[in-house]
């Protein structure tokens, strides 16, 4: 192997960069300001409101599987520099979902609690969202190096091992959501997308309680 072969890709060297995560943050947040631009300047279309719950639940699953892209592509690229940046992916995530949740909650009703109590049982896709985000809290609130030191880097692994089950409800989620409109080819490519990300832990762990193991 030569000397040229073993080094640093340039664009491992660009995710090590200081500029990197800056750069990151910035891009993870586009999304959002489009989205605040458009409702601020009425471009959201005819419904803003249902526009604003579904972009930012759709960019909380997209977040969500670009962090779990992380490991494998760190492999398979050989992109070390990756893991640099799982964290901010996550939190990423977390915010959108926040932002999805915040969004229903206020524009479908009114931050009425009792609406949002009785939505929640009534149907199934907010139950499971609503349970979604319930589980991803604690992992937001400790995704910074004083809770891993903290609790340990063990049970941190631990407790953040349920992103795997966040992953599954999140995409039930939108399923049912999708499937009360017949309209399932974006579910298809979720999934499909996340067989590929799953299934890759489960070969190299080997199976799917190696994937679960925290060693």
């Amino acid at each position: 192997m030569t000397t040229a072969a073993i080094q640093p890709s340039w664009l491992n060297q660009a995710l090590l960069k200081p500029w990197a995560k800056p750069l990151l943050w910035a891009l993870c947040a586009l999304p959002a300001v489009a989205l605040f631009i458009g409702a601020a300047t009425d471009q959201l279309g005819a419904n803003p409101a249902e526009k604003l719950i579904r972009e930012t639940g759709e960019w909380a699953l997209r977040f969500l599987w670009l962090t779990l892209a992380v490991s494998p592509l760190r492999d398979v690229a050989s992109l070390p520099g990756l893991l640099r940046h799982r964290r901010a992916l996550g939190v990423t995530m977390f915010v959108y979902a926040l932002l999805h949740f915040l969004a229903y909650a206020w524009l479908d009703k009114g931050l009425v609690v009792d609406d949002i109590a009785r939505d929640v049982f009534k149907r199934n896709f907010i139950l499971v969202g609503m349970l979604a985000l319930l589980l991803l809290t604690p992992l937001a609130l400790t995704s910074f190096n004083a809770a891993i030191r903290r609790l340990g880097g063990r049970n941190w692994q631990r407790l953040h091992k349920l992103v795997y089950a966040i992953a599954l409800l999140g995409l039930l989620h939108f399923y049912w959501k999708k499937a009360a409109k017949n309209d399932l080819s974006e579910v298809a490519v979720y999934a499909a997308i996340l067989a590929v990300l799953l299934g890759w832990r489960v070969m190299r762990k080997g199976g799917v309680l190696g994937m679960l193991r925290v060693r």
